[in-house]
């Protein structure tokens, strides 16, 4: 059985060849364990690192993409090198490698098609509390959406069989946490959770700079992932929402019209209900012509798939 590991880089010259050592070490014994290393537009040393601690491959970016698309591009290496598991493993050194057979046996057991490592964020003392409120707060908001009862949804230690990797297609840039997670439900793909070591790191997050910038794109991935494989539900709250703020409105011009039989002082409410009401309309017949053509997009996903398998 083929692993291959897969490590996001971004001017990580100070740790990538650690982590490399330790992934060789925890493996040893193995001949079948490649690494590759994703260098999304490095302008220090990580590549050369990587290189010289023994990575079997490096994919450039010639310039920083953002992580999506660097574990996407790390995930379709892995496949070409004709990987049977895929570990993703931060560049960072905070994730302990040692673990990787803990995380991996659930899939060689063909027990799990994605194993995700989670951290106990509340007894981390060198994460900074507004990160761990960030973290559980979309930890929450990918479980509901998810159907999923996560632990740690932006953990970036997890690893995937082939055939999970497979039918996964993700299309945000920035990150590919929590998107991940959506789908592979969505796709009935059975997620098993291990807890693990997160260890201090020196220095702030090169792929994610802030927590703010990090929520307002993860949010809109997670968002955009959940409308896209459930259409219905996703168009049809929202149209609701807006459709109850305009009878709220109207509402008010109906009592009025019934006490006075006059609309004159509530015609701005009375317009900006009919409005409300259109569009909330609007909003709930769009999810069901996308509801419609999702069967479309499955069997699109479907035909992906089965080129994917083949080598097509």
């Amino acid at each position: 059985m083929k692993l291959v590991v897969t490590i996001p880089a971004y001017n990580e010259e100070k740790t990538i060849s650690r982590v490399i050592e330790e992934i060789s070490s925890s493996m040893e014994g193995s001949d079948s364990v490649e690494i590759i290393v994703v260098d999304d537009g490095s302008n220090d040393g990580t590549v050369n690192e990587a290189i010289k601690a023994g990575a079997h491959e490096v994919v450039l970016h010639g310039v920083n993409k953002g992580l999506g698309v660097t574990f996407r591009d790390g995930l379709e290496a892995a496949i070409r090198r004709g990987a049977d598991i895929i570990v993703n493993i931060d560049a960072d050194g905070q994730y302990n490698a040692g673990q990787i057979p803990d995380l991996i046996r659930p899939i060689s057991e063909r027990k799990a098609d994605i194993v995700l490592g989670w951290r106990n964020i509340s007894e981390l003392d060198h994460m900074p509390p507004g990160k761990k409120i960030g973290n559980k707060l979309a930890t929450w908001v990918t479980r509901q959406l998810a159907g999923f009862p996560v632990i740690d949804a932006q953990t970036g230690f997890r690893a995937f069989s082939r055939e999970a990797a497979q039918r996964l297609y993700l299309c945000g840039n920035y990150t590919y946490v929590q998107e991940t997670l959506i789908q592979a439900n969505h796709k009935g793909l059975l997620i098993e959770q291990v807890p693990i070591e997160f260890r201090r790191r020196d220095g702030k997050s090169r792929l994610i700079p802030s927590l703010s910038t990090y929520a307002l794109r993860a949010g809109s991935t997670i968002f955009g992932t959940y409308r896209d494989y459930h259409p219905l539900k996703f168009f049809m709250a929202v149209g609701g929402i807006i459709g109850l703020a305009g009878l709220g409105f109207g509402a008010r011009v109906l009592i009025h019209f019934s006490q006075t039989g006059m609309v004159s002082p509530f015609i701005p409410s009375a317009v900006l209900s009919s409005l409300l009401i259109i569009v909330g309309l609007g909003a709930m017949a769009l999810g069901l012509f996308m509801h419609m053509l999702n069967s479309q997009r499955r069997l699109l996903e479907e035909v992906l798939y089965r080129l994917k398998k083949n080598g097509g």
